[in-house]
């Protein structure tokens, strides 16, 4: 079965947590192979991961998290 980008950013956090089947890694590598959206993503998503843990965190501007949430489904419903 190959992979569209909707099924790479669902599970782009246990990818990165390293809690996917083997089989689903490696098509998750295949699909990141060829696509710089989801490669993209991924690479933003490890960012946000190092700032997190972090230990000079900021606080995030009122209302960002509902914002960003907004633009994640707009983007997945695209």
């Amino acid at each position: 079965m190959a992979l569209n980008c909707k099924h790479v950013w669902k599970q782009i956090s246990d990818y990165i947590d390293g809690t996917v089947s083997p089989e689903l890694r490696e098509e998750i590598e295949i699909h990141l192979a060829g696509c710089r959206h989801c490669s993209a993503v991924l690479d933003s998503t490890r960012n946000i991961l190092v700032l997190v843990a972090d230990d000079r965190t900021f606080n995030l501007p009122v209302g960002y998290s509902e914002r960003l949430h907004k633009k994640l489904e707009q983007a997945m419903k695209e």
